[in-house]
C-alpha cells in the first residue's frame, strides 16, 4: 500500500486537532457539538452573517440558522444589528463563547507546541510557511 497523498495527510491533521479541541471544550463542561463548533469557528471579530457562516461552513441557511439557535440559547452566541444595513443582523460570540473560545485557542496551542516538537522547530516554521503560501490559491476565505 502507498503513503496517502498529502491532501488526505492534512485533513488527518485537522481531524485530530479538531478532535482534541472539542475534547477539551467538553471536558470543560461546555455541551458542543462538532457542527455548532464549525460554525463558531468561522465567525469573525466583529460579527458575521448566517449567510456568510453557511457559505463558510459549506451547510444551507436553514442548517446553519438551527445551529446557531441552539448556540444562542445556549449562551454562547448572539445576533447583533448589523451596523451597515439595518435590515440584517450578525452572528457574534458572547461572553460566555468568548471564555469557551479561550478553551479551545489553549488546547489548539497545545497541540501545536507538540506538533512543532515531534517535527522540529525548523520543519514547523518551514511548513506553516508553505501553508501560508498555499493559502493564496486555496482559502476563498483569506
Amino acid at each position: 500500500m502507498t503513503e496517502p497523498n498529502v491532501p488526505t495527510l492534512l485533513f488527518i491533521a485537522y481531524r485530530s486537532v479538531e478532535n482534541r479541541v472539542l475534547a477539551a471544550v467538553l471536558d470543560a463542561g461546555h455541551p458542543i457539538t462538532l457542527a455548532q463548533a464549525r460554525i463558531v469557528q468561522r465567525i469573525g471579530p466583529d460579527g458575521t452573517r448566517l449567510t456568510r457562516l453557511a457559505e463558510q461552513a459549506q451547510v444551507t441557511k436553514q442548517t446553519a440558522g438551527a445551529l446557531v439557535d441552539q448556540l444562542v440559547a445556549a449562551g454562547y452566541l448572539e445576533r447583533r444589528p448589523d451596523p451597515t444595513d439595518a435590515r440584517a443582523r450578525l452572528i457574534a460570540v458572547s461572553e460566555l463563547g468568548t471564555r469557551v473560545w479561550a478553551i479551545a485557542t489553549a488546547e489548539l496551542d497545545r497541540v501545536q507546541a507538540e506538533w512543532a516538537r515531534h517535527v522540529g522547530a525548523d520543519r514547523w516554521a518551514e511548513l506553516h510557511r508553505t501553508l501560508i503560501r498555499l493559502r493564496e490559491i486555496t482559502d476563498p476565505y483569506r
